[in-house]
């Protein structure tokens, strides 16, 4: 699944594309994605201008004075913005044309993602409860400690609890975790101040650097000029379960928390 960096790398390519544009028109070819494309959206968005494309967690928020088209890209979902006379592939659902001549295109084969409005003036249920950003001002390690005090859940889903902190997701969380040298398992609610200082900072560095190298490419993610993420390469513990530890040569180990494959070092993380 994309996550933040991925999401941000999307907003970044079609941003200066969109911002000032007028939608002309839709095309909705597969109306049922993860939930139906709502009708006030349809009819509201032809003819309006975009004022701005923002980020919310791992949603696109694309603002007119209208309203908000709220976008997620699901599991396999991508946007690029290409030629009007682009002919639409099978897993093509919708597209905007907008009075540049060109088209956003929504692609998503697991048909997982999302296009949701929020009307002017209103908060989507999807976002009114999320937690801060992890890369603002209001995300650092006494939030965390404070947010964790009596909590037995371990630190790992803790900290992908979109509730404390946003966006980050499974493969972030593990090499963060690596960087702070926390394990995974450790309950929450037992993590040093000093720790969670180490651990949003480790967060912060990791997203940011994620975010400049493109992403991370494990499946499908495609950035919206069609170059893959590549900050795959560059991983220190997920998806390296018995492959050796950069740090200390010690074989990565893998186990399941929260119904996800957490990835560690037995060696470098306590």
């Amino acid at each position: 699944m994309p996550e933040l960096p991925e999401v941000e790398t999307t907003r970044v390519g079609i941003a200066p594309h969109l911002v000032g544009r007028r939608i002309k028109g839709l095309v909705v070819r597969q109306p049922q994605l993860r939930w139906p494309i709502p009708t006030p959206l349809i009819d509201a968005l032809p003819g309006q201008s975009i004022n701005a494309v923002e980020r919310r967690a791992k949603y696109l928020l694309v603002h007119t004075e209208v309203g908000s088209a709220v976008i997620h890209l699901g599991m396999s979902g991508s946007l690029r913005v290409l030629g009007e006379n682009t002919v639409p592939g099978k897993h093509d659902h919708y597209d905007w044309h907008l009075d540049s001549g060109r088209v956003l295109r929504f692609t998503d084969p697991r048909r997982f993602g999302s296009l949701l409005w929020q009307p002017a003036g209103t908060t989507h249920e999807l976002l009114a409860k999320l937690g801060p950003e992890p890369l603002g001002d209001a995300f650092d390690g006494d939030m965390l400690w404070r947010t964790a005090q009596g909590r037995s859940t371990s630190v790992k889903t803790f900290i992908m609890d979109q509730a404390v902190v946003v966006g980050v997701g499974n493969i972030y969380a593990a090499e963060a975790l690596f960087a702070a040298g926390i394990h995974p398992r450790r309950r929450a609610g037992a993590v040093s101040r000093m720790r969670y200082a180490m651990l949003a900072d480790a967060i912060k560095r990791i997203l940011r650097y994620a975010i400049d190298r493109g992403g991370t490419t494990l499946r499908d993610f495609i950035s919206p000029d069609g170059v893959p993420g590549y900050f795959e390469q560059e991983l220190f513990v997920y998806g390296r379960a018995g492959q050796a530890c950069r740090n200390c040569g010690t074989p990565i180990r893998s186990i399941t928390l929260g119904q996800r494959s957490t990835f560690y070092c037995p060696r470098c993380q306590h």
